[in-house]
């Protein structure tokens, strides 16, 4: 089947898991990676090999560009962000310290934290927040103890899309000199990011989502205050000698070869990201979704989304529906693919009342539709009805 006939019989509402459909420049830009350079990068002195090469470092330099960051060698390509939050806080966190998140975060930070504070190397600390699911600064700054080694915190909320003040945040971890750990899988593509203006020590980053390139992508930013243990060891290529993992970034923290083909998608994706008009143009289209269903009774919005503090990514509810039913139903009857459940997130559903059915989650994408979005619009009334 082709993409546009895809498009006409799937409307895919799930855009904060997985961007899709991938544009053009990047799946043309993947297959004539793997037809033409598909070679391990600099593991060899060959033509392909060494053409291999140039992409790696290529998006290395424009990420680097894209965050504000001067040296583009504190780029680490990851796996994906859950892989760059495992890099960043298992590589940074001793014995004894004490770390500071919040209700918000996703299983990609409160997993391998909870499990560091069962093991007891570290003490933790979860922040709650109100009822819209913000974090007050001020809460975090009571929570700070001589003990205290870091501060982790999403930059955007993946269940109520709500923005967090993480440049306040990270002035205060800098004052008290700790290190600062962003996780901006749902603001990287559609948000400005900017390590020095933010104080970030350490970004965590899907290439996969509003980067709109490939899964299997993602990046990890390792600010010059961070001293990072090695998470994986192995090959880096041109250092084979040394026994142990080089001390030079990025090869300290990237052993083995690549994802060198997502990496080329991932590349063709940057060149072509317009942060601003991605962000209007969604956040047009939640927005007329909340517009739409706000006087209906029937269907609730959580978290008060509003396009002033809110990156587009909405929570709902169909009374009398369970969000897992409901989804069933979009995708069965409708041809609307959204996500149900708990989103990796159960810690702030249980803040929000919706543990442990959780919510659905709609989020659009570059290409969707108003159309769509007044598509989705009728298929909740028509299921709210039923």
């Amino acid at each position: 089947m082709k993409l546009n006939e895809m498009r006409r019989e799937v409307i895919y509402l799930d855009n904060a898991a997985t961007s899709w459909p991938k544009p053009k420049r990047v799946t043309d830009a993947m297959t004539r990676f793997l037809v033409e350079e598909a070679g391990s990068p600099d593991r060899a002195g060959h033509s392909m090999s060494v053409a291999a090469g140039r992409v790696v470092q290529d998006v290395r330099v424009k990420l680097a560009r894209l965050f504000n960051v001067d040296d583009p060698r504190r780029i680490i390509h990851c796996f994906n962000c859950t892989d760059a939050l495992n890099i960043a806080l298992k590589g940074s966190l001793r014995d004894g310290d004490h770390v500071i998140c919040t209700e918000l975060e996703h299983n990609s930070i409160s997993r391998p934290l909870q499990a560091m504070a069962i093991a007891g190397v570290i003490t933790l600390t979860r922040l709650p927040v109100d009822n819209q699911g913000f974090v007050d600064p001020d809460t975090v700054r009571g929570a700070i103890t001589p003990a205290t080694r870091l501060i982790a915190t999403l930059h955007a909320g993946n269940v109520t899309g709500i923005i967090q003040p993480v440049a306040e945040i990270g002035h205060m971890a800098r004052e008290r000199d700790l290190l600062f750990v962003l996780d901006a899988a749902q603001s990287v593509g559609v948000l400005d990011v900017d390590v020095r203006a933010m104080n970030i020590d350490l970004l965590a980053f899907p290439g996969h989502k509003s980067l709109l390139g490939p899964t299997g992508t993602g990046g990890l930013y390792v600010g010059p205050r961070a001293t990072l243990r090695p998470f994986r060891e192995g090959g880096t290529g041109a250092e084979s000698a040394p026994p142990t993992q080089p001390e030079e970034l990025p090869t300290r923290l990237e052993g083995g070869t690549p994802n060198t083909a997502g990496l080329a998608g991932l590349d063709a994706a940057v060149d072509g990201l317009d942060p601003g008009q991605a962000l209007a143009h969604e956040q047009q289209l939640v927005e007329r979704l909340v517009e739409a269903v706000s006087d209906d009774p029937r269907i609730q919005i959580l978290g008060n989304w509003s396009p002033s503090r809110c990156v587009p990514v909405v929570s709902l509810l169909i009374r009398d529906l369970s969000p897992v039913d409901a989804a069933a139903i979009l995708d069965e009857s409708f041809r609307i693919a959204v996500r149900p459940g708990l989103h990796c997130a159960p810690y702030i559903h249980r803040a929000l009342g919706t543990f442990p059915d959780g919510t659905v989650r709609v989020s659009p994408g570059w290409s969707t539709t108003t159309k769509e979005i007044d598509q989705l619009v009728s298929a909740l009334r028509e299921m709210a009805t039923a």
